[in-house]
């Protein structure tokens, strides 16, 4: 199993530097389900039927992996009930867009087929899937490829939203978002991105806001296991020159 939940930070206590045990998880909500694949960890939402966050940690040996893309969607089983199928998005007008991007998990085929699991989708208008979100994805790789470790959060936000899609009454959220972690030395930089799902025109330099901004339209915990002050001045971040932007 790819490890997916812990990793070293380095913090000063008493002028000493020691190491300990940091799970870069966001908190899950109160009935959500918590599921683990190899390549990523979702918490899915039963009531808008997708998930609200999909975490997991991306290196630049991950990003350099070559695999076939299996276009493979099918029905979560780990899903208990009313599971979303690809049939509920057929004739929509509406993608299957992938909350972890299938170029995410090239590191193995399992893995790949796992991204095409529906709870890893969520309904997403082409021209924002195969724009700006698709432009942000593989800036994402690039940072990768860039810093050799990441770790990514990605989810949508349920608000203005743009009504439900089928019987299942899948939400249509008005927003979407990414969250990124990574150490510079000793430090930790964090970067955000929200994005509306109609509308979104620029560059994505112009979408940056802080951590923060997303937990307070989200109500997700992005970096609970943090110390109260620590996760306040890292999540209180917006440094576009120091992510390349």
């Amino acid at each position: 199993m790819k490890k997916r939940l812990n990793f070293i930070l380095f913090v000063l206590v008493s002028s000493t530097i020691t190491a300990q045990t940091f799970n870069y998880l966001p908190a899950n909500i109160v009935g959500n389900q918590l599921i683990e694949y190899s390549q990523f960890t979702i918490s899915y939402n039963p009531n808008h039927k997708q998930a609200n966050w999909v975490a997991y940690e991306l290196t630049a040996d991950e990003v350099n992996a070559k695999q076939e893309r299996c276009d493979c969607f099918k029905i979560d089983k780990k899903i208990s009930s009313d599971a979303v199928s690809s049939g509920d998005f057929s004739s929509s007008g509406f993608d299957k867009g992938h909350l972890c991007p299938a170029a995410d998990c090239n590191i193995s085929k399992q893995a790949n087929e796992e991204s095409f699991l529906m709870t890893n989708m969520s309904p997403q208008l082409p021209i924002f899937n195969r724009g700006i979100w698709s432009d942000l994805e593989e800036w994402v790789r690039e940072t990768a490829l860039n810093y050799s470790t990441i770790y990514v959060t990605t989810g949508p936000v349920f608000v203005n939203n743009l009504g439900t899609l089928s019987e299942k009454k899948i939400t249509i959220p008005g927003y979407y978002y990414k969250t990124l972690l990574r150490f510079d030395g000793e430090k930790i930089k964090t970067i955000a991105f929200l994005i509306p799902h109609v509308g979104a025109v620029g560059k994505l330099k112009d979408y940056v806001v802080s951590v923060n901004t997303i937990e307070t339209i989200t109500g997700i915990d992005f970096y609970p296991e943090l110390d109260d002050s620590q996760e306040n001045k890292v999540e209180s971040q917006i440094e576009l020159r120091k992510w390349g932007l």
